[in-house]
């Protein structure tokens, strides 16, 4: 996220490529701002507009000769859908010399799309899916590892159970494979990293979008930047939105704001300063059981169930109790400081508190496994808690960057730091059905479902932790001639967890101390194109992804547990391949060794330890094909198994919620200046709800499609709709009695209105 960004106008006449004086001045602002987040993306996107720079009589740029009300933009991406760089290596490296798979979807896409959640965003996203987080959170899947935290904002842990909005990004970084070395512990599987939009100096600007879908559902979002001193600017995003959709019962509504300043304080150093206040109040759905058998008549590996049907908006909650709140305050301070033209320095401070509420009723398959119970075939069972977590992250975290020489060996050599607590209280209520004496109840299948009576008496949970972590890293980024480029580095973390387990009179504490390597070697045939090689290697303590608690059993057997954190070692080899200015086209192939894993077995809670293999391969082609067509193409293979398990009849289990096949196609044609259309499919094989592999969720394709009408330079009109076909699928799940509907074909009409 550039801290403040300017911008220098040329002729639209201009050659960028062809023009030396062009050239100089993109070198010049390149070498400049290198180093510093500034330049996140190590390129400059020239405004082809305005009069033309002055120049120096040696043709370089003359840096006094221009007006500072004139701007720098320097951005993370170029005009459509291709990035330039990441948050990968923090060194604001470009995308190509990266050795790792990253696919980064920008604003225009978000946009074109009309993406709402992290959940849409990954439909379009090779090697990932998502998972429905009990209704309450995002969940997601990268190279066969599920996480509800290994998410990041502006390269900062953003570890808490919600769902993120996406009214106030400039992009979105889906990094893949494990990221320890960058980011700390977890992203075993990958990290999703959102990059928030930043001032502009020199500018005043804004816009306001209004959208409403065929449910009823709509928001409204605004974005305004103004120019409020000669070097610093305010730039304020907000949404307010009302969700509603095919299933019985769901409303909610959103409210966030997020105002961000940004000042040069001298030539040398930069300063923003950001809000951002998140008010969510949603309905909870836990979707549908999976079909419902006689007891005696499982579903099992050998005879997996599929999902129930014909109750496709079915709420199998209650109206009212189903539901989830979160308030949220996260304030973020950066600063960065240039010693010189090759030495920088940043640092960045984050203070979060959330508040969260998750309240549910949901379907249970203990009907076939229970004995208390005597459920008939046309019956449901039902369970609910009452949830609350509140937590507090303090992280702190700095970038010392030096650029040079030795010899003939060129360095971009980083050193860092980040330090953290996150203190965090967890409460749980059981349900108590009146009529069973029991937290779970077996009714009649109806619709809807009937509502008997209970309550929340009993208290199950209660527990209060602190985290303290400490972590020292250190890479360097070799250029070896004009062809080979080699990245290496290793992370030191120290994770110190105290865990009071309130309910049962227990204290737990737990600290691990780890070193997670990565290193990368590039080949660069020519400038467009590398070929590299990477290993990397990341950890997630015992406490796992919410360090809740340190579990010490394993079953049911006390002692047994090895509280060793789990490890996760990737080998990948891939292409980058810039075939044009603003078309990419990448592929990779890697393997995805997961350790020590506390794994499920069923809905009943019972673990073991185990160990997985995720093998595939992806490739993804993103931009400009045309000047009038765009598109993003991906597809992705991926074979997840369990390791170190019993094998069934032979045959190894599944992972757990990784489609084998996923691809998915979007793109888009401009007819005129003013009229465009869209068009997306996406394909997802068929999937396992649960490590038992007893539940087996049908593969589905959807397409969607858009036009897109510009009014004039200030209005724009846009029609998406979503499966344009009215498809029957069921996009996410959570285990084997919690598996979502996909909504019915359904249109979403957007204005946007600019000044």
């Amino acid at each position: 996220m550039p801290l403040l960004m300017r911008t220098i106008r040329i002729s639209p006449a201009a050659d960028i490529e062809n023009d030396s004086h062009i050239r100089d001045m993109r070198d010049m602002i390149s070498s400049r701002f290198r180093n510093t987040k500034l330049l996140s993306a190590a390129s400059v996107m020239v405004l082809a507009m305005g009069p033309n720079p002055a120049f120096a009589a040696d043709g370089t740029l003359d840096e006094a000769s221009y007006d500072d009300q004139n701007e720098i933009i320097v951005t993370g991406e170029k005009d459509g859908y291709v990035a330039i760089s990441s948050a990968g290596l923090k060194t604001g490296t470009p995308l190509l010399d990266t050795p790792q798979t990253v696919s980064a979807v920008t604003r225009e896409q978000l946009d074109d799309q009309a993406l709402q959640d992290i959940g849409d965003i990954l439909r379009y996203t090779p090697g990932t899916s998502i998972g429905q987080g009990e209704g309450n959170r995002d969940q997601i899947t990268i190279r066969g590892q599920n996480t509800t935290a290994d998410f990041f904002v502006d390269g900062i842990r953003d570890d808490v159970q919600y769902f993120r909005p996406l009214y106030n990004l400039e992009r979105v970084e889906i990094h893949k494979g494990p990221n320890a070395m960058i980011f700390g512990r977890g992203g075993g599987g990958g990290i999703i990293n959102r990059v928030t939009k930043s001032p502009i100096s020199g500018e005043t600007f804004g816009s306001t979008t209004a959208s409403v879908d065929s449910f009823g559902a709509f928001y409204v979002s605004g974005d305004v930047n103004a120019d409020i001193a000669d070097s610093a600017a305010l730039r304020i995003n907000g949404l307010y939105e009302e969700f509603n959709n095919h299933r019985d019962f769901f409303d909610g509504r959103r409210f966030a704001i997020n105002p961000t300043i940004g000042a040069e304080l001298s030539d040398q150093s930069r300063i923003l300063f950001s809000y951002e206040y998140i008010d969510d109040d949603r309905s909870v759905d836990r979707g549908n059981p999976a079909e419902l058998r006689a007891v005696g008549n499982p579903c099992s590996f050998d005879s997996p169930c599929g999902p129930l049907r014909g109750f496709r908006d079915t709420l199998f909650g209650f109206d009212g109790v189903n539901k989830t709140t979160l308030q949220a305050h996260i304030l973020k301070l950066r600063v960065e400081h240039d010693f010189s033209d090759t030495l920088s320095f940043n640092a960045t401070t984050l203070y979060a508190d959330y508040d969260k509420l998750y309240r549910n009723v949901y379907p249970t398959d203990a009907r076939l496994n229970d004995a208390r119970l005597t459920p008939a075939v046309n019956s449901v069972t039902l369970d609910g808690y009452n949830d609350t977590t509140d937590r507090e992250n303090f992280i702190t975290q700095g970038n010392l960057l030096w650029t040079g020489d030795t010899g003939p060996i060129g360095h971009t050599l980083l050193l860092g730091y980040e330090i953290g607590q996150q203190q965090s209280a967890n409460a749980r209520q059981d349900i108590l059905f009146a009529d069973s004496m029991d937290d779970q109840i077996t009714i009649p299948l109806t619709d809807p479902i009937a509502q008997p009576a209970f309550s929340f008496p009993a208290s199950t949970r209660n527990r209060v932790s602190d985290l303290k972590f400490f972590s020292l890293y250190i890479q360097d980024q070799i250029s070896i001639g004009d062809h080979f480029e080699v990245v290496g580095g290793v992370r030191f973390d120290s994770f110190d967890i105290d865990v009071n387990d309130i309910q049962n009179g227990v204290r737990l504490n737990r600290k691990d101390e780890k070193f997670s390597p990565r290193v990368g070697l590039i080949y660069k045939p020519q400038e467009n194109i590398s070929l590299y090689a990477s290993y990397s290697k990341s950890f997630l303590p015992r406490s796992g992804d919410q360090f809740l608690t340190l579990t010490p059993t394993v079953g049911t057997t006390l002692g047994t547990v090895d509280l060793e954190p789990e490890s996760f070692e990737n080998y990948e080899i891939g292409l980058k391949w810039d075939l044009t200015e603003g078309l990419s086209l990448t592929t990779a192939l890697f393997r995805l060794d997961r350790d020590n894993q506390s794994t499920l077995l069923n809905n009943q809670g019972d673990t073991t330890l185990s160990g997985s293999r995720t093998e595939g391969f992806e490739i993804q082609l993103v931009g400009r094909v045309t000047d009038k067509l765009q598109v993003n193409a991906g597809y992705s293979y991926l074979d997840g198994e369990q390791r170190n398990q019993a094998t069934v009849n032979g045959q190894d289990l599944r992972l757990f919620q990784v489609p084998e096949n996923m691809a998915s196609l979007w793109t888009k044609y401009d007819f005129t200046n003013q009229f465009s259309a869209g068009l997306g499919v996406t394909h997802q094989s068929s999937q396992f709800a649960t490590n038992d592999n007893s539940v087996r969720i049908p593969a589905y394709t959807r397409v969607d499609a858009a036009l897109y009408y510009t009014v004039s330079e200030q209005f724009k009109i846009q029609l998406n709709i979503e499966n344009l076909f009215d498809e029957t699928y069921f996009p996410s799940v959570h285990n084997n009695d919690n598996i979502t509907t996909g909504e019915p074909i359904n249109g979403r009409l957007t204005a946007t209105f600019s000044f």
